[in-house]
């Protein structure tokens, strides 16, 4: 894997980043730091990309199991070290995923096997940051059937 990060210049902290397989993004800093606040903070993209990492987990996994996934999102939720280097100490991911009928012991395993077995960015932030998790299921099959009944018979 490889990544060349080129900084934007004098005029700020701006910083873009080219990815080995093509992609490009944007990184920059607070006013504060000699920033113009045109692009996620660095430690964001961190975060984010701790997020997506969990969250392609949960949905493969789903997946493979044949389950009725139709949506996944996670929230997280970070605390930062008062003092240099400002790791994270704490983060919650907060899973809200969506499906017909998906059981609730499938998604907890999904999101057990993704933060203990396969996201590697959470496997590298739990060494400085406490990690949990939660899940919130909405199951569109329920959704639907109560779609079709008038307020007061539900």
């Amino acid at each position: 894997m490889e990544c060349t990060i080129d900084w934007g210049g004098p005029s700020g902290m701006l910083f873009v980043a080219r990815t080995g397989s093509g992609h490009v993004t944007a990184m920059d800093g607070a006013p504060e730091g000699g920033g113009n606040n045109l692009a996620p903070r660095p430690m964001e993209m961190l975060l984010a990309g701790t997020g997506g990492c969990a969250a392609y987990d949960v949905v493969l996994i789903l997946k493979r199991g044949r389950h009725a996934v139709s949506g996944c999102s996670v929230t997280l939720q970070a605390e930062r070290a008062d003092t240099d280097p400002k790791v994270f100490t704490r983060i919650h991911f907060a899973f809200t995923v969506t499906g017909s009928k998906l059981p609730r012991a499938a998604v907890e395993r999904a999101v057990a096997l993704s933060h203990d077995k396969y996201c590697s960015a959470s496997a590298m932030l739990g060494k400085t940051a406490e990690l949990s998790w939660s899940v919130e299921l909405v199951d569109t099959a329920e959704q639907a059937e109560n779609a079709g009944q008038p307020a007061a018979s539900r």
